[in-house]
């Protein structure tokens, strides 16, 4: 919100504090930035953004498999890189999950790629086509392993966008849902734009996250 000014006063800057959940900051381990030098144009452009703390959640599916040490030990290097670099920006572990390659994990490797640093909290990829036929099984069943979900980028998808209420039963079950920042400002077109409204108006999302994979999807444009 910004601050009431008088009529005599200039508008001031409102500067907040923003943490991002879902971001491939991570270099050489997905489709995200290939280096180091990538990963940290990326991490200064969020911190002046006002991102302060930015969850490293790398791609965890057949194509990436990322292994819970290698995120474990590429935030750690990033995290002191970015010190160093005097970036003010905490990078916290994660992973983004297939929901496929999923089943194949044990519940502490599951715990390892906690979002965050929650280890009961789960970022799970909704595909971009068709509709995941073991979402109702994966959600059901990890939360009888203790674990909470949040649903990445589900406005992408053409069966969500001409069906949003299908997410309802899900988020009534406790499922939280994320969406990303360009399709609610429109960058990725006005199908997913419209979306990402319709389930904001509804009380069908949750967060809102960039899903950077390099500095131009970083921030709102």
């Amino acid at each position: 919100m910004e601050p009431l000014v008088g009529r005599e006063q200039a508008p001031a800057r409102t500067i907040r504090s923003v943490i991002d959940l879902h971001a491939h900051v991570l270099p050489g381990v997905d489709d995200g930035p290939a280096s180091l030098a990538e990963s940290l144009e990326i991490l200064r452009d969020a911190a002046a953004d006002g991102v302060t703390r930015i969850a490293a959640t790398p791609h965890v599916r057949d194509d990436y498999p990322t292994a819970p040490e290698t995120m474990e030990r590429l935030v750690a290097e990033l995290g002191a890189a970015a010190r160093e670099a005097g970036i003010a920006l905490d990078v916290l572990p994660g992973g983004e999950f297939d929901l496929e390659f999923l089943t194949h994990l044990d519940d502490e490797t599951l715990r390892r790629f906690g979002l965050g640093g929650n280890p009961a909290l789960l970022l799970l990829e909704f595909p971009y086509h068709g509709w995941p036929l073991q979402l109702r099984d994966a959600v059901f069943g990890l939360g009888l392993r203790g674990f909470s979900l949040v649903l990445a980028h589900p406005e992408r998808n053409a069966e969500v966008q001409a069906a949003p209420e299908r997410l309802r039963p899900f988020v009534e079950a406790g499922l939280l849902v994320q969406l990303t920042a360009a399709s609610v400002d429109g960058r990725l077109g006005s199908r997913p734009q419209a979306c990402a409204r319709t389930l904001l108006d509804e009380g069908l999302a949750h967060l809102i996250a960039s899903d950077a994979h390099a500095i131009r999807c970083a921030r709102p444009s």
